[in-house]
């Protein structure tokens, strides 16, 4: 059998539970209830705590090991998430936004669009925080329909028009 790790939780049991109610993120509220669990000793391991939680022990671990160097303090603030705005300059959004709305020379997917910012601006932004900024702000989509193909030629589709009305006026009877 492993070695034991004793936990000491400085707070009461009252003052957990009170946290808990004000706490509104569910992520803190995970790990207040680790420690109001662990100070209650309702699990006999870890292991059977984290599953409780619905989360790894490995996380369990650093939550632990976060809560003795920081204290509660740790155990209140959302350490996830957050915008990635600062990423994507005002340039970079202005020249995305006539990108995305030429026709002629669209981007070919997200993978073709970092390629794109990075030879036209100079700037190597994250795949992923590129695509949710697109998402965000434009509402692309990783396959959305064009109203025309970008790489039509314009002067055949207008040679086909006049070809289909042209046949369609001989087709029809006069009436008379």
């Amino acid at each position: 059998m492993g070695k034991r790790t004793v936990i000491i939780i400085k707070e009461s049991l009252n003052e957990l539970n009170v946290l808990y109610k004000q706490t509104r993120k569910h992520k803190a509220k995970k790990k207040i209830k680790s420690l109001i669990l662990t100070k209650g000793q309702k699990f006999k391991t870890r292991l059977e705590l984290a599953k409780y939680l619905g989360v790894d022990i490995k996380t369990l671990y650093v939550w632990t090991k976060q809560y003795k160097d920081s204290g509660i303090e740790f155990m209140i603030k959302s350490t996830s998430g957050g915008r990635h705005n600062c990423k994507v300059s005002d340039t970079i959004r202005a020249s995305l936004e006539k990108k995305l709305n030429n026709s002629t020379e669209p981007l070919q997917g997200y993978t073709h669009a970092v390629e794109w910012v990075k030879e036209k601006h100079g700037t190597e932004i994250n795949y992923h925080t590129l695509r949710s900024f697109m998402i965000a702000n434009f509402g692309t989509k990783l396959k959305q329909p064009r109203k025309s193909h970008y790489k039509k030629d314009e002067e055949a589709f207008e040679a086909f028009k006049k070809t289909s009305r042209t046949s369609k006026e001989h087709h029809t009877p006069k009436p008379g």
